[in-house]
């Protein structure tokens, strides 16, 4: 059974966040909101985590896991960023996209893509996420809170508790925060290829 959190979305309680932080650090996996819609988080090193995200999202081995970071100097840490592609990613966050770069020898290799040793990143630009990511002190391993055979996330926490309390560990609820999930940029051939238009605004990438 899910724990259940009611966080303030402007001014989130410390106590609290510290709560799912430690929560998160004993491998527990939680649902919490973004800027973009609703994820699924666990411990950047948690294979427990990775394999239950799979199973809810029935996802394949193929799939671009993101590392959810706190800031650009966090998100340097675990992919490979030339000039240029650091003018573009650097322009797009904190926002609503994922972007899918090299991945440096930080992230374990279980969460790179099998083929092509790329991982997807973001920063979100949304104080809730940013809170539990600066008590953490490292990215969320995270994918999209989207049902196999729904076409768009859910956007209630308490809509997420009900349906999915028995595969989860907690949920953080701080209101709606819609339904479109990121956009995804892939950088990993040196130049951009949009590979899912969503929240954020493709022009600069066309």
């Amino acid at each position: 059974m899910a724990k259940y959190f009611d966080v303030h979305p402007d001014n989130p309680q410390p106590r609290t966040i510290l709560q799912v932080a430690e929560s998160i650090r004993q491998d527990a996996l939680v649902a919490y909101p973004t800027d973009s819609c609703y994820a699924l988080g666990c411990r950047l090193g948690s294979r427990d985590g990775m394999e239950r995200i799979r199973s809810i999202r029935q996802l394949d081995d193929r799939h671009h896991f993101t590392l959810v970071c706190q800031d650009f100097a966090q998100l340097g840490q675990f992919v490979r960023v030339d000039k240029d592609v650091f003018r573009a990613v650097k322009a797009s966050t904190p926002g609503s996209y994922t972007f899918i770069l090299p991945a440096t020898k930080e992230v374990p290799r279980m969460l790179q893509h099998p083929k092509k040793k790329t991982v997807g990143v973001r920063i979100p630009d949304h104080v809730v996420t940013q809170a539990l990511l600066a008590e953490l002190g490292e990215p969320l391993l995270s994918s999209t809170l989207l049902l196999p055979g729904e076409d768009e996330p859910m956007t209630q926490g308490w809509e997420i508790k009900d349906r999915l309390d028995h595969v989860l560990d907690a949920v953080v609820d701080s209101g709606d925060c819609g339904t479109e999930p990121t956009t995804v940029i892939d950088f990993s051939g040196g130049e951009a290829e949009i590979v899912r238009r969503g929240a954020g605004d493709t022009t600069r990438f066309e």
